[in-house]
């Protein structure tokens, strides 16, 4: 869709409040609301990004939808986006993948790791962490002796299980407790939860301090470990005073936000207290890494579909102000105050909500897990390595990094590549290049604590020609896309589909391509073709053209019908294109 047909639909408009749809042929693929409809889808014959130019530019019609109010508009905008998940908005990702812990509405309760609560239980939650999660559990089942079986295995039963010769259990199966102590252990459990971590903490130290009064130093030491992920679950608990004296009901939110994700993390206080952690994970529109969203913008569209289905706090602290008016407009009707503090308490729960967010970035995703895996010191520090041509023209080469397991786009790099149909041949001569330039200090970066190649056997051996040929000693894998092996100098790798190391070097291996891609198209599209000459093609047209087609032989191989289907490209210019090429 071009510029004059946007303004045209627009035309056709109302000027009221509504909701509006860019479309494809197939989908959604973005979803606005605005207070004048007319003049805002107008706005879009000039698109204020990249992004929003190619959103415009793939839509082939616009769907209005008239509201009575501007609220209207923006609860059906959250709806609309949850039920359609357009490409181009930032859409709230479900966090039901996220565990939680449930005791169940048993007589005896069971305590349980769980991403789908029973009816009836108490659930807390969700958590991010589950290694942290499973030891916290334990270590509550070891103190207070909550069961974990299955209701199959605890009817009937003559004799205690293993679980309470383990102490993982006080056997109420058998009579070995009664009823009444057994839910006081229970509501132990549950205040623990709440957040009275002395519950768990206290009995832990006194372990620790008479194992190692024995001299028993590995069970003191395995002991203090656990104690330790026991004092920091409820990080920042506490009281959570705030100004406002009215304000019963407080949400806290921080949010970080990574390249195509971000995660929002909110803290929720009623009467003063800290009663709700949460975080949720977003899909952040970034395509060609130049018009990121920033945390203005991520609050916003969470804000918007968090709380479209949900009752809204008295008071909003936020890191930094909501980046669109309307929403602001919309929780001022609603009598929500909304904060940026700047210094006392207020300021520090907004602090430990971004701490929450950042929180296991590493560890979440993979670093440690992955250097576990192949034997490193650490994984930290990942550069990935893709190239990409079309047919040997345009060859360029794209090296990013990762930091703790997200992208440190500040550290990317790119290379024009010499033209050759030669994967292995361009592979080896980007690796040489950043060899080179590491090994003769002109390179700014630290060296990377691991290489990913975007490929298999056949690149990660170019690769490591390149490196030994150059004399820089950093390891390097590959990973090959059809069957994701991981393949090593040793051999190969096939973990699981949610494995965290998995993930962390497919985060890398698909950034590694969508850098390369789009510093390919951009460098194709500089090339001079023979479009140049044709009449009535412009640079735009050209571009056009070749990212729909390939080529010029793919634009010579397209039929009259698929040429006009290109903006700005009508019969006549279909039918010289065919004539000239």
């Amino acid at each position: 869709m071009n510029r004059a047909s946007v303004r045209e639909r627009a035309n056709d408009l109302p000027r009221e409040p509504g909701v509006y749809q860019f479309r494809d042929d197939d989908a959604t693929l973005y979803v606005g609301k605005a207070v004048d409809l007319r003049d805002r889808v107008r706005s879009y014959a000039d698109p204020r990004s990249r992004r929003i130019a190619r959103m415009v530019e793939r839509s082939v019609a616009i769907e209005p939808t008239v509201t009575d109010t501007e609220t209207q508009a923006l609860l059906l905008e959250a709806n609309l986006i949850k039920r359609h998940s357009p490409r181009y908005n930032v859409r709230l990702k479900d966090d039901k993948s996220y565990p939680l812990v449930q005791l169940t509405d048993h007589g005896f309760p069971r305590i349980e790791i769980t991403r789908d609560p029973d009816p009836g239980a108490t659930a807390f939650g969700p958590y991010t962490e589950r290694s942290r999660v499973e030891t916290v559990v334990k270590a509550l089942r070891e103190t207070y002796g909550v069961r974990g079986c299955s209701d199959h295995k605890f009817a009937g039963r003559d004799r205690p299980c293993l679980d309470h010769d383990l102490g993982l259990c006080t056997a109420p199966c058998t009579g070995e407790i009664s009823g009444e102590e057994y839910i006081g252990d229970v509501e132990s459990v549950e205040r623990f939860f709440e957040g009275s971590t002395g519950i768990l903490a206290d009995p832990l130290r006194g372990e620790m301090e008479r194992a190692t009064e024995a001299r028993n130093f590995e069970r003191a030491a395995n002991v203090r470990d656990r104690l330790a992920v026991v004092e920091t679950f409820h990080e920042g608990g506490g009281r959570a005073v705030t100004s406002g004296t009215d304000e019963r009901r407080v949400d806290v939110l921080g949010a970080v936000v990574e390249s195509e994700r971000a995660t929002v993390a909110r803290l929720h206080s009623e009467d003063g207290q800290l009663v709700e952690r949460d975080r949720h994970t977003l899909s952040v529109p970034d395509e060609d890494g130049t018009d990121g969203t920033g945390m203005g913008s991520v609050l916003a569209a969470f804000v918007v579909q968090y709380y479209a289905e949900r009752t809204l706090p008295d008071a909003l602290l936020l890191p930094e102000r909501l980046d669109d008016d309307e929403i602001d407009a919309w929780l001022d009707s609603e009598g929500v105050a909304v904060r940026v503090p700047g210094a006392g308490r207020e300021a520090t729960l907004v602090e430990l909500a971004l701490k929450n967010a950042r929180r296991g970035r590493g560890r979440a995703d993979g670093t440690r897990a992955l250097a576990d895996a192949l034997g490193l010191s650490s994984a930290n520090r990942i550069e990935g390595f893709d190239v990409s041509h079309a047919q040997g023209r345009a060859a360029v080469g794209s090296d990013v990094t990762f930091v703790g397991g997200g992208p440190e786009k500040s550290e990317y790099r790119r290379k024009k590549l010499d033209d050759t149909n030669d994967d292995y041949a361009n592979m080896r001569s980007l690796i040489a290049w950043r060899a080179r330039r590491a090994v003769e200090g002109r390179d700014d970066r630290p060296d990377p604590d691991l290489l990913l190649i975007d490929g298999g056997e056949g690149q990660l051996n170019a690769a490591r020609d390149a490196l030994s040929a150059v004399g820089w000693d950093v390891p390097a894998v590959g990973l090959a896309k059809a069957e994701e092996r991981v393949v090593t100098a040793d051999g190969t790798f096939e973990w699981p589909d949610d494995a965290p190391e998995r993930r962390l070097l497919q985060r890398v291996r698909d950034e590694a391509h969508r850098f390369a891609v789009q510093y390919h198209q951009t460098v194709r599209d500089e090339v001079s073709t023979v479009l140049d000459d044709v009449p009535g093609i412009g640079p735009q047209t050209r571009r056009r053209l070749l990212r729909r087609f390939g080529s010029v032989d793919g634009v010579r191989a397209a039929s009259p019908g698929e040429l006009r289907s290109v903006s700005g490209v009508g019969e006549k210019t279909a039918e010289t294109i065919r004539a000239r090429l």
